[in-house]
């Protein structure tokens, strides 16, 4: 009887620490394919980048003028699509429009420096702020 102990102990420990395993990689996979929020940036496309140490990302960074005259605020996004990179390398400098997903408790950054991540980029449109997309003053 003392010898089944030892066994059925490691039999234990061996299927907790696979459950374990089991439930981070379904709420990793849960925290990247839910969304916590979708929206839309414009902005002009100040910096991209490939970083990281061991898990190499494209991290990217927007300014957002909401006026003229005003100091511009950052928004910093992920991209895990190579076609968006592409996208982004052609538009670098200029006005882009980038649609993105939200996903709030990734537990390493692995998969992002951010939690925001880059679905698609319109290149260039018009600036709305811009001093020649005013309209003429009427005499």
């Amino acid at each position: 009887m003392p010898n089944t102990f030892p066994r059925r102990a490691g039999a234990i420990i061996a299927s907790s620490i696979v459950a374990i395993a089991v439930l981070f990689a379904l709420y990793v996979w849960v925290v990247l394919h839910w969304s916590y929020s979708e929206g839309e940036r414009a902005g002009y496309l100040q910096k991209l980048s490939r970083k990281g140490w061991l898990c190499k990302t494209w991290e990217g960074e927007i300014l957002l003028s909401s006026m003229p005259g005003a100091i511009p605020e950052r928004f910093t996004f992920t991209v895990r699509d190579p076609a968006v990179v592409q996208q982004l390398q052609g538009a670098m400098g200029q006005r882009v429009q980038i649609a993105y997903e939200q996903h709030v408790g990734l537990p390493t950054s692995c998969f992002g420096e951010t939690e925001y991540f880059a679905e698609k980029v319109i290149p260039g449109g018009a600036n709305p702020v811009a001093p020649s997309a005013a309209p003429a003053a009427s005499r």
